[in-house]
């Protein structure tokens, strides 16, 4: 079962689901969120409360697309309480594009192992502990609120100040946290964690500005467990052709740590177990055109699709006029 959020013919939000190869609306819901909550109050998870409920008339996902009224499979009614996190280096090949990165910036003399290559090390050595045990923890990284969630079709905006504007095709957790302070899952879309690659590149450490960007993520909300084996493809149009395109790869069978693992590590914090937030946490990619030398233009077209997901997932590229930052005083 696929979800997904779109503004319906009158102008208002509606929740779409996809079963057995067609799309219908949902009776009674206007967002995914009032979904879960129902959900967690009821029996049978998000399938019981899509029962209770029923479906209404089809719907044309693809026009809906090519019409710009998708919205996010998931979105909160206060933006502050969505969450956007992510790990990285968490998938075999992840390291190779860091870890040169940091070579040709001579931080380690050849031979010697960079920071990032003794992390990914330590996630193929202890990222998939057996059931019950701990792993070891991911690199992890804090990108925003839903404030930086942009709607799938809509422009991802770069700010004037980055040295780069780069995709990064990647899966994404999707959470609900329930009255108890319990994470509970809701499932995976795909997501664009778009960073600026070559702020990473002057220095590692810094990492956490070049996350500091907007990100998109669905169109489709797949309900259930993640697949073990995913192969998309990640792409780049500029000016209606294919610039470049190169297939990713992620579920368990392709990374160096478990699902598991990654999701104790994030929700081990009390901080984000917080009754009624959402969290979106990306799980890493080895896959980058910036790895290919590649550097985007305003209105480049990011495109990243995988049958098991639905529809792809595209957003253009725009660049920011420059903000002025005034420091006011209140004293």
């Amino acid at each position: 079962m696929h979800l997904i959020q779109y503004i319906d013919d009158k102008g208002n939000r509606a929740v779409g689901v996809t079963r057995d190869g067609q799309t219908r609306q949902l009776k009674g819901f206007s967002s995914v969120y009032a979904l879960a909550q129902e959900a967690l109050a009821g029996i049978g998870g998000l399938p019981g409360a899509v029962e209770a409920h029923g479906l209404g008339d089809p719907i044309d996902k693809a026009a809906l697309a090519r019409e710009g009224r998708l919205l996010a499979p998931i979105d909160h009614p206060d933006p502050a309480h969505l969450h956007v996190t992510g790990t990285g280096l968490t998938h075999l090949g992840s390291a190779a594009t860091r870890d040169a990165m940091h070579k040709a910036n001579g931080e380690k003399p050849a031979g010697e192992l960079t920071d990032s290559m003794k992390m990914f090390r330590m996630g193929l050595e202890n990222g998939k502990p057996a059931a019950g045990e701990k792993g070891v923890q991911p690199e992890w990284f804090y990108k925003g609120n839903g404030h930086i969630v942009v709607n799938p079709g809509q422009p991802i905006p770069s700010p004037s100040f980055a040295l780069d504007a780069g995709e990064e095709p990647e899966i994404a957790g999707i959470y609900v946290i329930d009255a108890e302070g319990q994470p509970r899952r809701l499932g995976f879309a795909l997501g664009n964690e778009f960073s600026d690659h070559v702020t990473e590149r002057i220095n590692y450490l810094y990492l956490a500005h070049s996350k500091l960007r907007a990100c998109s993520f669905g169109p489709e909300l797949r309900v259930g467990d993640l697949p073990r084996h995913i192969e998309g493809m990640s792409r780049i149009l500029r000016d209606g052709e294919v610039l470049w395109e190169k297939p990713f790869l992620s579920g368990e069978d392709n990374m160096s740590h478990t699902i598991a693992n990654l999701e104790y590590h994030h929700f081990k914090y009390d901080l984000f177990c917080q009754p009624g937030d959402v969290h979106v946490h990306m799980f890493g990619t080895a896959t980058l055109s910036f790895a290919d030398g590649i550097s985007t233009r305003p209105d480049d077209v990011f495109e990243i699709e995988e049958d098991q997901f639905g529809l792809a997932l595209r957003n253009p590229v725009q660049v920011e006029e420059e903000k002025p930052v005034v420091i006011g005083g209140l004293y």
